[in-house]
C-alpha cells in the first residue's frame, strides 16, 4: 500500500470515528430545526450520506465538526424547503443589536423547550438559539455553519430567544391526537407476542418486502433477512415491550426491564394489509430519546414479562 493511500485510508477512519462521536450531538441539532426526533433522523442520515460522499474531495478542513454542522443545517433546510415551503432562511441583521447578556438563564429555558415549541421559531431564530444555548457554539462558529454574517446571527439570536420567553408563557392547550384504532390493535398484538418471546408469530407476521433500519447500525429487505434481525431480539434480555406514542405517533417503547418506567429507545412499525412492511429500531440511536415526546398509552407491567 503507497503511503498516499494508507494516509487517505487513516483520514478516512479518523473521520468515520469522529461520524459516529458526534451522531448524538447532530442528530439533536436535526430534530430541534425539524421539529421531531424521528424527522431529524432523516435530516441527519441525509447530512452524513451528504458528507460521507463529500469527504474525501472536501480537502483540508480548518474545522471537522464545524464542516460536518454545516452540512446537517443545510440538510435540515432543505428538509424544510420541502416541508413548508414558507420558512424564511434569514433574518433581518442589525448591526447594533448585541447578544442578551443573561445567556444562562436562556440556555436553560433553551434547553428545556420542547421540540414543538422550537417550530414556532423561524428558521434562522430556531438554529441560532439551538447553536448557542442548546450546544454551546460560539458566535464565529454559528457564522460559518449558519453561513451568514456574525450581526445576523446575533439579531436572529436575540429574537429567538425573545420569541421563546414569550412561549414558554402561554399554556399547552394542544389537544392529544387520535391514535388510529386498527393499528393499535396490530401494534398491542406485536407487543404481547414480543414480549411472551413468540418470536415465530413474530417472522408469519412479516411482509415479504418487509424494510429494516436499525437506525445507526444496518439496514435491510426481505422476510428472511429480518427474520435474522427478530432472532437477534430472541437471545437479549435487556427489553421489555410497552405501548406507546412518539410525538404524534404509536410506537413501541423499550423499556428497562428492571425498571419499566424507564424507557431506553423505541421502535416504530408500518403496516400493510395486517402485515409488517417496515420496522425501524432505535437501539442503537438511543440519543433519540433524549428529546423525544413520548406517552406509554399500556401500563408496561400489565403485559406479558420477558421469560
Amino acid at each position: 500500500m503507497s503511503a498516499s493511500i494508507a494516509g487517505e485510508a487513516d483520514a478516512r477512519a479518523v473521520f468515520d470515528r469522529l461520524l459516529g462521536e458526534l451522531r448524538p450531538k447532530l442528530h439533536r441539532y436535526c430534530a430541534r430545526m425539524a421539529g421531531s426526533v424521528i424527522d431529524g433522523e432523516d435530516v441527519l442520515q441525509d447530512a452524513l450520506m451528504k458528507a460521507v460522499k463529500a469527504f474525501p474531495h472536501a480537502g483540508p478542513l480548518a474545522s471537522t465538526e464545524g464542516w460536518l454542522f454545516r452540512i446537517a443545517h443545510n440538510a435540515a433546510l432543505d428538509h424544510l424547503r420541502r416541508r413548508t415551503r414558507q420558512d424564511a432562511i434569514h433574518t433581518d441583521a442589525d448591526p447594533d443589536l448585541i447578544v442578551d447578556s443573561d445567556a444562562v438563564t436562556d440556555a436553560r429555558q433553551s434547553a428545556a423547550a420542547s421540540l414543538r415549541t422550537f417550530m414556532r421559531l423561524s428558521v434562522a431564530q430556531r438554529s441560532s438559539v439551538i447553536l448557542m444555548d442548546v450546544l454551546g457554539y460560539s458566535l464565529q462558529e454559528m457564522s460559518d455553519i449558519m453561513d451568514a454574517t456574525i450581526p445576523a446571527v446575533k439579531a436572529a439570536l436575540h429574537r429567538g430567544r425573545t420569541r421563546l420567553r414569550a412561549l414558554a408563557q402561554e399554556p399547552d392547550d394542544r389537544p392529544i391526537p387520535a391514535l388510529a384504532a386498527p393499528e393499535q390493535v396490530l401494534l398491542a398484538a406485536y407487543i404481547e407476542r414480543f414480549n411472551a418471546r413468540d418470536f415465530d408469530a413474530i417472522r408469519d407476521l412479516l411482509a415479504d418486502e418487509v424494510r429494516l433500519d436499525l437506525v445507526s447500525r444496518t439496514q435491510a429487505t426481505g422476510r428472511r433477512d429480518v427474520a435474522t434481525y427478530v432472532g437477534h431480539y430472541s437471545r437479549l434480555r435487556d427489553w421489555h415491550y410497552a405501548l406507546g406514542r412518539v410525538e404524534d405517533r404509536l410506537a413501541v417503547l423499550v423499556c428497562d426491564p428492571a425498571d419499566l418506567t424507564r424507557v431506553l429507545y423505541f421502535v416504530l412499525l408500518q403496516w400493510s394489509d395486517g402485515r409488517l412492511a417496515a420496522i425501524r429500531d432505535f437501539r442503537y440511536a438511543r440519543y433519540a430519546t433524549i428529546d423525544a415526546d413520548m406517552t406509554v398509552l399500556a401500563k408496561p407491567g400489565g403485559l406479558h414479562s420477558p421469560r
